[in-house]
């Protein structure tokens, strides 16, 4: 998504709507788990004017995965950590490369196109130049009869 939205009021994934002990509830922690995840970077809410907390359902997702991985794949929170920043940086790249692919795809186009117009400019009454293939046949070349040397 790239962060504007049509309608101001149109509620995402990513819309921070959620007070810290609503999101404690949804994703089943305390609110101090959630105020030691922040302190320690593993999910980062919005923030208010106020400097109060706000959770989005894509940080409520993250903090269930957060306690899923320490919890079941015994995963201290700094792998957890490095885990999430690992995911990140795959959905960033693969992110650039839709968007290089995109480019590239445009320029290949655009390339095409030109190329036509070129063809479609060319002279008609040129005969495009072609190597002669030597052939193995013998042509043996006689002077026509009738006419005497010299004349």
């Amino acid at each position: 998504m790239d962060g504007r939205r049509r309608n101001p009021y149109e509620l995402t994934d990513e819309t921070p709507v959620y007070v810290i002990s609503v999101a404690a509830q949804l994703s089943g922690l305390h609110p101090q788990t959630l105020r030691q995840y922040d302190r320690l970077g593993l999910v980062s809410p919005d923030r208010t004017a106020g400097r109060g907390r706000r959770y989005s359902a894509r940080d409520i997702q993250l903090l269930r995965q957060v306690q899923q991985l320490s919890q079941d794949e015994g995963i201290n929170l700094a792998g957890i950590k490095r885990i999430i920043e690992l995911e990140n940086q795959v959905a960033a790249l693969q992110s650039r490369i839709g968007e290089l692919s995109a480019a590239v795809e445009g320029a290949a186009a655009a390339i095409r196109q030109r190329e036509a117009q070129v063809h479609a400019s060319y002279r008609r009454d040129l005969v495009p130049y072609q190597e002669a293939q030597r052939a193995s046949a013998l042509v043996v070349w006689r002077p026509p009869t009738g006419r005497k040397r010299g004349d």
